[in-house]
C-alpha cells in the first residue's frame, strides 16, 4: 500500500511532463498531444517558464539540456552554458578596487546562452518549427499571465532599486508605477515583439524550410539585432551594482557573434543497476554522482528512509563532495579537472572512508591522483561586506535586500530559485532542462529587448590558480544540474530541481530514496528533505558556512535529536520548506509496452506533472 502523499504520481503511456510551473507543464503535454515529440514539448515549456517565472529565469539567461534520443540511442549534453566576455578578467575587476565579480548589475554577465542551446537542439531532434513552438510563450508575454506570489516578492524586494536606479526594469515591473498584485494578469509586450521580430527575420531568411529558419534565428540572436542591442546597452549604460558605484558592462557583440551550444558526453556513476549521467565539471553535477561513488559502499539499504543514520551518511557525503567541487570543478576546456579520478571507485572508497559517526565540522577537499589541492581565498566574503555600499545583491537570484552588515549572516533572506522541466514522450525520447538566469532582479532590462542578461560569472573566483578563476572565453562552474538515470542499461528517468548548492543533495537523496527503499516519485518528492551548507556559497559574496544542516520540521523529533547528539548544527524549518524537485520515468511492462511516470513538487504549490 502507497504512502498518502500530496498529489498522484501520475502513469500512462502516450507522454508526460513535469516542471517549476503549472503552465509550462501543460504547454509540453499540449505539444505531446499535437504529435510534437519530447524536444519539441521541452522547447515550448522551456519558453513559457521566461514568461511565467521571470524572477527565476528569462530569454538572457541559461539551460544545461540533458537528453536521451531514441534515434540515436544516446545520452548526451546540449551546454546552453555561455563563457565570460573577452574583457572579463580577473585583472580587470582588481581594477575596480574589488576582490569578487559583483553579484547583480551589468558587470556579471556571460554570453546568453538559453536561445542558443532550446533552439539546437529543436534544430537537431525536433520537427515542429520555430513559430510552433514559441507561439504559447508570445501569447503569454503579450495577453498576460497569472505572475506568482513569489514573483511579486522578488519584485517588492527590489522595488527602491528599480525607482532609484533600474528604471528600464521599473518600466517592465512596475506598470502603471505600482507593484503587481499575486495572482493579476501580467504581460510583457517588449518581449513577444522581441521573439516575434525573431521570427519574422528568420522566416524571411530562411527560405521556408524548418532547419534553415532556425539557423536564421540564431543568427538573428547572437549576430543580428539581439546582439547589437545588447552590445550597446552594455557598452554605454552605467549601471549602480553590488560596488556601490554604476559600471558599464564588458559583454560585446563579438562575444555574442563567435559562440555557439556544443554536444558533450555526460559525466556517469553506477549504483547497483542504475547509471546516472550528469553535465560535467563546468556545472556541478559530478557533486551528484561522487556523493552517489560514495554511499553505494554505505549499505544503506539496512536503514530508513528517514533514519538518523540515512540522513548522516547522505549529509556527511555531500560535504566530501561540496569541498572537492571547490577545489577541482571548472570549464575542462581550460581547467585540468582530474574528473576520472574523482569518479573512481577507490578515490570514492577513500573518501567514505573519512566519514565517522560525528558530523564533520572541517572542510576536507581531497587528494585525486595524490594532487594536492588549492582553495581560494575564503575571507574574501567578510571583507566584501566590510566594505559594500550597496545593500542588494545575495544569493540565488541575487536581489535580496541585505540588512545592516552586522546582521546578516544571521538572516540571509533572499525568494529566488531556478527552473526545472522534463519530459518523455511515447517514443522514449527524454529531455531533462534546468533553465536560470536571466532574473529580473540581477541585472536591467535592456530596453529594445524587454528583458534582462544574467549575471552568472559572480560563480568564478579571482584568485588565481584555482580551476575556478575567471578567464575570459571560459565557463563559470555553474549549480544548474540537470539528471538522468538508465536502468539495466536503458533509458529509466529524467529529473532535476532549482536550489543553488541545494540541487543535488535534494536530488540525492530522492533518488535513494526510489532505487533503494521503493518510494514511486511523488513518495520520493513528497518525503521530508534537508541540505547542508559545508562550503563557500557559490553566489555573491561567497560567504563561508560549515556543518549547517536546514531539516524540514516532518523530519521529526527523534531523527532531529539524533541528528544533533551526532553534531549537526541542525535548524528545523518550515514542514514544506525542502526541495523542488520535477520528475519523469519509462519502462517496459512485460508486453513491451511502455509505461510512462511523472512526480512534481508540491512546495511553493506551482509545479505541477500531467500525463495521460
Amino acid at each position: 500500500m502507497s504512502e498518502f502523499t500530496t498529489r498522484p504520481e501520475i502513469t500512462g503511456t502516450f507522454g508526460v511532463a513535469s516542471s517549476t510551473h503549472w503552465l509550462a507543464s501543460q504547454t509540453a503535454m499540449g505539444v505531446l498531444e499535437r504529435g510534437g515529440n519530447a524536444f519539441d514539448a521541452a522547447v515550448a515549456g522551456g519558453f513559457v517558464l521566461q514568461v511565467a517565472e521571470p524572477h527565476l529565469n528569462g530569454p538572457g539567461g541559461e539551460v544545461p539540456l540533458l537528453i536521451w534520443s531514441e534515434r540515436e540511442q544516446c545520452a548526451s549534453v546540449l551546454c546552453g552554458q555561455g563563457p565570460a566576455p573577452a574583457l572579463a578578467s580577473p585583472a580587470q575587476f582588481r581594477a575596480l578596487g574589488v576582490e569578487q565579480v559583483p553579484g547583480i548589475g551589468l558587470l556579471p554577465a556571460t554570453v546568453p546562452g538559453a536561445f542558443g542551446a532550446w533552439l539546437t537542439m529543436l534544430r537537431d531532434h525536433g520537427t515542429w518549427t520555430l513559430a510552433q513552438v514559441l507561439q504559447p510563450a508570445i501569447r503569454y508575454a503579450r495577453d498576460g499571465l497569472p505572475l506568482v506570489a513569489r514573483g511579486v516578492q522578488a519584485i517588492l524586494a527590489v522595488e527602491q532599486l528599480f525607482r532609484s536606479e533600474w528604471h528600464s526594469s521599473a518600466r517592465v515591473w512596475l506598470p502603471g508605477g505600482q507593484v503587481p498584485q499575486p495572482g493579476a494578469l501580467f504581460s510583457n509586450p517588449a518581449v513577444a515583439a522581441t521573439y516575434e521580430r525573431i521570427l519574422a527575420e528568420a522566416e524571411a531568411q530562411g527560405r521556408g524550410t524548418r532547419e534553415r529558419e532556425i539557423d536564421a534565428a540564431l543568427d538573428v540572436w547572437y549576430r543580428g539585432f539581439v546582439a547589437r542591442e545588447i552590445d550597446a546597452f552594455y557598452t554605454h549604460e552605467a549601471v549602480m551594482d553590488t560596488t556601490g558605484r554604476r559600471n558599464t558592462g564588458l559583454l560585446r557583440y563579438a562575444d555574442m557573434a563567435q559562440w555557439q551550444p556544443t554536444y558533450e558526453a555526460p559525466a556517469t556513476t553506477d549504483f547497483g543497476r542504475y547509471t546516472v549521467a550528469k553535465c560535467g565539471a563546468w556545472s556541478q553535477g559530478p557533486v551528484f554522482l561522487q556523493q552517489m561513488a560514495m554511499l553505494r559502499h554505505a549499505d544503506l539499504g539496512k536503514t530508513g528512509s528517514n533514519a538518523p543514520a540515512f540522513v548522516h551518511a547522505v549529509v556527511e557525503s555531500a560535504k566530501l563532495a561540496l569541498a572537492d567541487r571547490l577545489a577541482w570543478y571548472g570549464d575542462p576546456r581550460v581547467a585540468d579537472v582530474p574528473l576520472q579520478a574523482l569518479l573512481s571507485d577507490d578515490y570514492a572508497r577513500q573518501r567514505l572512508a573519512l566519514v565517522t559517526a560525528q558530523a564533520s565540522t572541517q572542510l576536507r577537499p581531497g587528494a585525486p591522483g595524490g594532487r594536492v589541492p588549492r582553495l581560494p581565498d575564503l575571507g574574501v566574503a567578510d571583507r566584501t561586506l566590510a566594505v559594500s555600499e550597496t545593500r542588494f545583491g545575495i544569493g540565488e537570484p541575487t536581489f535580496a535586500a541585505l540588512p545592516p552588515v552586522g546582521e546578516w549572516i544571521a538572516r540571509e533572506v533572499f525568494v529566488g530559485d531556478t527552473c526545472h522541466l522534463s519530459v518523455i514522450d511515447r517514443q522514449g525520447n527524454m529531455v531533462a532542462a534546468t533553465p536560470s538566469g536571466g532574473w529580473l532582479s540581477s541585472s536591467p532590462v535592456i530596453p529594445a529587448l524587454g528583458f534582462s542578461l544574467n549575471t552568472r560569472l559572480q560563480m568564478t573566483w579571482l584568485d588565481d590558480g584555482v580551476p575556478g578563476q575567471l578567464q575570459p572565453g571560459k565557463r563559470p562552474s555553474t549549480t544548474l544540474s540537470p539528471g538522468m538515470v538508465l536502468r539495466d542499461g536503458k533509458p529509466y528517468m529524467v529529473f532535476g530541481t532549482p536550489g543553488g548548492d541545494q540541487q543535488d543533495q535534494w536530488t540525492v537523496t530522492f533518488l535513494l530514496r526510489h532505487i533503494l527503499f521503493g518510494l514511486n516519485l511523488q513518495e520520493a518528492i513528497d518525503a521530508p528533505s534537508w541540505h547542508v551548507d559545508h562550503s563557500p556559497a557559490s553566489f555573491w559574496p561567497r560567504s563561508v558556512k560549515l556543518n549547517e544542516l536546514a531539516v524540514e520540521s516532518r523530519l521529526g523529533a527523534e531523527t532531529i535529536a539524533a541528528l544533533r547528539a551526532a553534531g549537526h548544527n541542525v535548524k528545523v524549518g518550515e514542514a514544506w520548506s525542502e526541495g523542488r524537485i520535477s520528475a519523469c520515468t519509462q519502462q517496459l511492462d512485460g508486453t513491451g509496452r511502455r509505461v510512462l511516470r511523472a512526480a512534481a513538487n508540491p512546495r511553493g504549490m506551482q509545479g505541477y506533472a500531467v500525463g495521460r
